[in-house]
């Protein structure tokens, strides 16, 4: 008697997933320009809805703090259950495209011309909701303590030394291109946000750094200075591009090196005689 699927797994392998995630790779490397915009625009804006979604979890003072951090990461994860399901392009998973790159389908050129197109489009996205969301007034919820909690989050990501926001970027991808991972494995849209909201809630909650998320909270804290300048100390535009460095090139060296070239030698590596 055949075993029922309850009582087994119809999960994609961890081969199968590496097979995917590559011809992804190849279908994201080689898109139009204009879908590509338009899917980074839109991802970037995702990003921003799962920050704002948190930041109103950390304004809330009454929880302790591993309950806080741990809903909060948990809510955040609404960002890449969007990006996933939908298709849209986020930086911080094309990241990914590196298995392709090492299995030798897709260029250097391809590679670096999705990564600079898809980074400047999420950051429009995020940033065009960072002024939605600022006209709107949502800063003043609770007594005004979201806009303080903005303030204080983006005060504190700006204050953090090049090689702090650098490893935090690195186990920050590590997490974020491991929940892509396990969505692959997944064959419904319930088993893909399944598996990523423990990755995804993982990272928020240890305090971890992610490009596209700093691009929504760190300029939202920026308009919101003036109404609270006791937390907005040292907290200025170029606060905002001494953390996308270092955090930028620590994600791509978590997402690039530690997740994509590992499953690449794990899986893909016996094809070439090296």
């Amino acid at each position: 008697m055949a075993t029922p699927t309850i009582f087994g797994s119809d999960a994609y392998s961890s081969r199968e997933i590496a097979e995917k995630i590559e011809s992804v790779g190849v279908t994201k490397a080689r898109m139009a320009l204009l879908p590509t915009i338009m899917l980074g625009i839109v991802a970037g804006g995702f990003i921003g809805l799962g920050a704002m979604y948190y930041v109103i979890v950390a304004s809330d003072a009454s929880m302790g703090f591993a309950a806080q951090r741990v809903l909060g990461g948990v809510v955040f994860s609404l960002g890449l259950v969007m990006v996933v399901i939908t298709g849209a392009d986020l930086f911080t998973g094309n990241n990914l495209l590196v298995m392709a790159w090492a299995d030798r389908r897709i260029t250097t050129a391809e590679v670096l011309r999705n990564w600079l197109v898809v980074y400047l489009s999420n950051a429009v996205g995020a940033m065009g909701l960072v002024l939605i969301v600022y006209w709107s007034g949502h800063a003043e919820l609770n007594g005004g303590a979201i806009g303080l909690q903005y303030v204080k989050i983006a005060a504190a990501k700006t204050s953090l030394s090049f090689v702090e926001a650098f490893f935090k970027g690195v186990l920050c991808n590590l997490l974020m291109c491991l929940a892509v991972w396990l969505a692959m494995a997944g064959r419904s849209v319930t088993d893909r946000i399944v598996a990523i909201i423990l990755p995804v809630s993982a990272f928020v909650a240890a305090g971890f750094e992610h490009s596209v998320t700093n691009m929504y909270l760190i300029p939202l804290g920026i308009l919101l200075r003036g109404s609270v300048p006791q937390a907005a100390e040292g907290l200025d535009w170029t606060g905002l591009g001494a953390n996308l460095l270092p955090v930028t090139l620590g994600n791509i060296a978590g997402g690039s090196v530690l997740v994509a070239l590992v499953y690449f030698l794990i899986y893909r590596r016996g094809k070439y005689d090296w």
